[in-house]
Formats: C-alpha cells, structure tokens, sequence
C-alpha cells in the first residue's frame, strides 16, 4: 500500500512540473511587455473671442499717466496688468490664469536706435535656440497702418514659446514674448500653447498705433 502510495506521489508531481513548464512555455511565446505611454489631462478649449484693447483700456491709462500708444484685438480669456518699469512706459502682460501663461509685453520709443531694438530682440529669440528644435519665422507688413514685424515660433522644450516684434520702424517699437509658468514640456502644453498662438496671430494682425488724440495711424 505505501509503495503504491509512492508511485502516485511521484506521478502526480512529475505531471504538476510538466504543467508548469507547459504554462511558462505558453507565457513565454506571449508578446514582449511594453511600457505604457505617459497620458495627459484633455484639456477643453474655448472658441476663440476677441476685444478690443483700446475699448479695454480707456479710462486707464499707462503708467506714465497717458494713453497707451497701441492697441489691437485681445483674447476674452486674458487679463491685461500695466507693468512698472523704471523709465520705461507702456509695458503690459496679458495673462491667461486659467493656463498659467502670460505674454510679456515691452515698448520702446525709436530714436534712431531701430537697428538695436531690433538686433537684440533678435538676439534674445535665439538665445533659446541650445533648446529649440526650429525656430520658423514669419515677416508681418501692413503699410497701410505702418505695422511692420517678425515672429518666431520656437519649436521643442523652450521656455518661451513664441515671440515677436512691431515697429512703425520711425518713432515705435512693440515687443511680445510668450511664457508659461511651468517646467517646459511641448507634449503637455501643446493644446494650450497652440490656442495662444493663434490669439498672438490675431494681436499681431489687428495692432495699430494710436496717436495722443486717440486716432489710429493710417498713411494718407
């Protein structure tokens, strides 16, 4: 009886070892793991809106306790905040709060320094470039207004997005650069900084200089 016993003791663990290496075999033929990709929040976007910054800011004035010198089409999602700089009039960001993003914006006077303003915006641009992948850039010309300017979209992990530059190329200078306030990731910011893209577009080809009596430029 217990050699019997023995005998089925031996067959029942030799046929549980087959099994298992059946089942490792089976595992193993299976496809390689694959890690799992990072995922991102959806981000719902608003349609676009418009105001006019000039109705926005009347009854404001800059800084300097005149009238801004510009104006142009601005997002219903930003908010507008006059910056204070020593000796300089007219800088703004447009903030967007819910994205944590602003556009800083800077003005300066032309007094036959256009090559210089222009040199070093161009020169801060690329001072990004050790992180951008592309920078493609896009001429602006309005002659009818007097608007003239460049774009630049910086492409891959920078910390500014897109920036650009406005002149009348006489007397004004308008400078814009856009930030988030986050660590730099293209994949995460992408919706959103596409969606400010195309308000900066839109700022850019709506902008006018103002006069002091409040009329916009225009060339007779």
């Amino acid at each position: 009886m217990r050699d019997f016993f023995n005998r089925m003791m031996r067959k029942y663990v030799k046929h549980s070892w087959i099994c298992l290496l059946v089942v490792c075999l089976c595992a193993a033929c299976g496809k390689p793991p694959v890690p799992k990709e990072y995922g991102y929040y959806r981000i719902e976007l608003p349609p676009h809106n418009y105001v006019s910054f000039q109705r926005f800011s009347s009854g404001s004035p800059a800084v300097s306790g005149m009238p801004f010198p510009y104006t142009f089409l601005l997002s219903s999602e930003a908010e507008v905040r006059p910056v204070k700089s020593p000796g300089d009039n007219f800088w703004i960001d447009i903030v967007y709060p819910k994205w944590n993003a602003v556009v800083h914006c800077s003005y300066k006077p032309v007094e036959n320094n256009l090559y210089l303003l222009s040199d070093d915006a161009q020169e801060f641009v690329y001072s990004h470039a050790v992180k951008a992948s592309a920078i493609p850039e896009r001429e602006y010309a309005d002659p009818e207004h007097r608007v003239f300017g460049l774009s630049f979209d910086l492409q891959g992990n920078t910390a500014s997005v897109m920036q650009f530059f406005l002149t009348d190329s006489t007397r004004h200078f308008f400078r814009g650069s856009l930030y988030f306030n986050n660590i730099p990731n293209q994949d995460s910011i992408q919706p959103v900084a596409q969606f400010i893209r195309e308000d900066m577009i839109t700022l850019i080809e709506s902008f006018r200089w103002v006069k002091p009596n409040g009329e916009i430029v225009q060339t007779d």
